[in-house]
């Protein structure tokens, strides 16, 4: 992991609860199902542009506080949740602040409209043969 990373990991936030789910006694004992929250706001790592444009592209999973909430309840481990759980938000973060490319629109090749055009006539002539003629 590089410096930045392991600055944005220091950021976090964990609660911890019972996750439901299979698992029988032990289930209910240990708190095995772990819950992030980072809160975008706060964050010294991004600058002003770039938090606007997660606030943007994550704004189904940011809550009214500015938080971002994920959980992670799959393993029976706290330990491998927490890795689970950290995984995902480095994914979501890299995905949320991707530069789309622009797209340049390309023109429509002579040969294509003029054999989109032929295939028209043809249809246009096919159909014309099948009506009832009047003489």
């Amino acid at each position: 992991m590089d410096e930045q990373t392991t600055k944005l990991i220091e950021e976090l936030q964990f609660k911890t609860s019972r996750a439901g789910g299979k698992g029988g006694q032990h289930v209910n004992k240990v708190s095995s199902k772990v819950m992030l929250i980072w809160n975008v706001d706060a964050s010294s790592i991004f600058t002003d542009e770039q938090k606007t444009l997660l606030k943007e592209r994550l704004a189904n999973r940011i809550n009214k506080e500015g938080e971002l909430l994920l959980d992670a309840s799959s393993d029976r481990s706290q330990i491998k949740n927490k890795e689970i759980v950290i995984e995902r938000f480095l994914n979501i973060l890299d995905e949320a602040l991707k530069v789309d490319k622009p797209r340049i629109p390309t023109k429509i090749p002579k040969s294509k409209i003029i054999a989109r055009l032929d295939r028209k006539k043809m249809q246009s002539d096919k159909k014309a043969d099948r009506r009832w003629r009047h003489e």
